[in-house]
């Protein structure tokens, strides 16, 4: 009996695992395919732009949504129905005859990874009662995370050289199917009984509030700044994030709890998220596109030349919650942000012939600075609300650096453009994204340090306790 379940439980890690590999593999295997992309369809900056951001913003938005399906329906069901979905989707990309097609199987994608990702962890919670090996499970399934972030500009550069762009969605086609047929067997259906219910008002002023920003910053160097689509656009963003604050200030049962931001911790913690998934995505949209149209490399060299960034981030990011324990939060943040900063400056006084023995170690020190944030920010955003909130915070700490993820590749693909409108070569262009990247993230190490006080953390244990008697008494 004990060894049926314990192999069920192996079956059920190795297909929650392989599917959010599936996932994160997405999100980088594209950046190392945008050069073939940008030739074969002959598409602009713009157009590569919104082949990430669709993709990505759909995902970020949805995260919590994602969430909520998971443990009312069902987390098998709704695993399920992502993965079908993301399968589904590659294919539509990989067949896409246009831009205006992939961009749909991107935004498709990005629904089907919004709901399989957290369904995902979900099933994997309720499979392990026990903490110790709970907390084993979710960490190989972070592991796995890692490897597919690392994986994706070298798999990608490989099926591009071997076929073409369309060879890295065909990839998720097979593995897809696999997990429907393996996961439909072996998988057991779990619910929440006490689910939180849907917040439709805030989920729809969200999606369509971050999609109308997105869109102006966008399109903003085709169309003009001061065109009225544009100006229309921001002017919708304003209205309907606006619109988002006041529906989740009155909801009883909101999508993001806008007291959790009274918390000075949790408040940093998620702006410096937002400025993480900002340098980080904004710059490495940009990374293959140089080594390419800059210095003329092949796309799978391209692949393995981002690999230091990657590694060192699946490296670090394990011990980083740990160091943080150990010399805080702020300290450690503040150092990677700082280190981050540094290396996208450094970055930026690259050029077509700078050799790459003077390269890699710039890329190097972004991935140790980002990888030494990323869980110490989760493990703060969770630190300062009350444990059964644990969860929720972790989601919205994941969906603020989706959100800079998206306004990363939008403002600094904004910036690329408008020196190039100005005269400027593509390489200046890209030299002054990743300096912007760079003088961003400096600054929020700054921040971080001045608002992150030592005392925050005890400041927010100690509220959390008095808040959580309340709130246990009314579970």
């Amino acid at each position: 009996m004990t060894c049926t379940v314990r192999s069920d439980r192996i079956a059920l890690l190795t297909v929650t695992c392989v599917g959010q590999f599936m996932a994160l593999l997405d999100g980088t295997i594209v950046g190392a395919a945008l050069p073939d992309i940008q030739q074969k369809l002959h598409t602009t900056l713009t157009g590569l732009q919104w082949i990430v951001n669709a993709y990505v913003m759909l995902a970020a938005m949805l995260l919590l949504t994602g969430g909520v399906l998971a443990d009312r329906f069902g987390r098998k069901r709704v695993f399920l129905l992502g993965v079908g979905i993301f399968t589904a989707s590659s294919m539509l990309c990989a067949l896409a005859p246009s831009l205006e097609w992939l961009i749909v199987g991107r935004a498709l994608q990005g629904i089907g990874g919004a709901m399989l990702s957290p369904a995902s962890l979900a099933l994997l919670a309720s499979a392990y009662p026990v903490m110790q090996e709970r907390i084993r499970a979710i960490g190989l399934w972070a592991g796995f995370s890692g490897i597919g972030l690392a994986a994706g500009p070298v798999i990608g550069g490989v099926l591009v050289d071997l076929s073409d762009w369309r060879a890295i969605f065909l990839v998720n086609v097979p593995i897809g199917v696999v997990l429907l047929l393996v996961g439909k067997r072996i998988l057991t259906e779990s619910h929440n009984p006490s689910v939180t219910p849907f917040d439709i008002p805030g989920q729809v002023l969200s999606v369509f509030g971050v999609g109308a920003l997105t869109f102006g910053l966008i399109e903003g160097a085709d169309l003009g700044w001061a065109s009225p689509i544009i100006l229309g656009s921001f002017a919708a963003a304003a209205v309907l994030l606006g619109g988002f604050l006041a529906a989740e200030a009155r909801s009883e049962a909101p999508m993001v709890p806008l007291r959790l931001f009274m918390h000075r911790l949790f408040s940093v913690s998620n702006a410096a998220m937002v400025v993480v998934g900002f340098g980080l995505m904004g710059s490495g949209f940009f990374f293959s596109q140089f080594f390419v149209f800059v210095q003329g490399t092949s796309v799978l060299r391209a692949g393995i030349q981002n690999l230091p960034c990657t590694i060192a981030m699946v490296i670090v990011s394990p011990f980083a919650a740990r160091i943080a324990a150990r010399f805080g939060f702020r300290i450690v943040v503040t150092v990677g942000l700082a280190l981050a900063g540094a290396g996208l400056l450094a970055w930026g006084t690259v050029h077509h012939d700078t050799p790459y023995t003077d390269m890699w170690w710039r890329l190097l020190i972004i991935g140790i600075g980002f990888g030494l944030t990323m869980s110490p920010l989760t493990g703060a955003a969770i630190a300062s609300v009350t444990p059964h909130e644990g969860g929720l915070a972790s989601g919205i700490s994941n969906t603020t650096r989706q959100i800079g993820a998206v306004l990363g590749v939008a403002v600094l693909g904004a910036a690329v453009r408008i020196r190039q409108d100005h005269g400027a070569t593509l390489e200046t262009g890209l030299r002054t994204a990743f300096v912007a990247a760079g003088l961003v993230t400096l600054l929020s190490a700054v921040f971080t340090a001045l608002l992150l006080r030592p005392r925050s953390a005890a400041a927010a244990r100690k509220s959390r306790s008095a808040e959580s008697a309340p709130a246990q008494t009314g579970t």
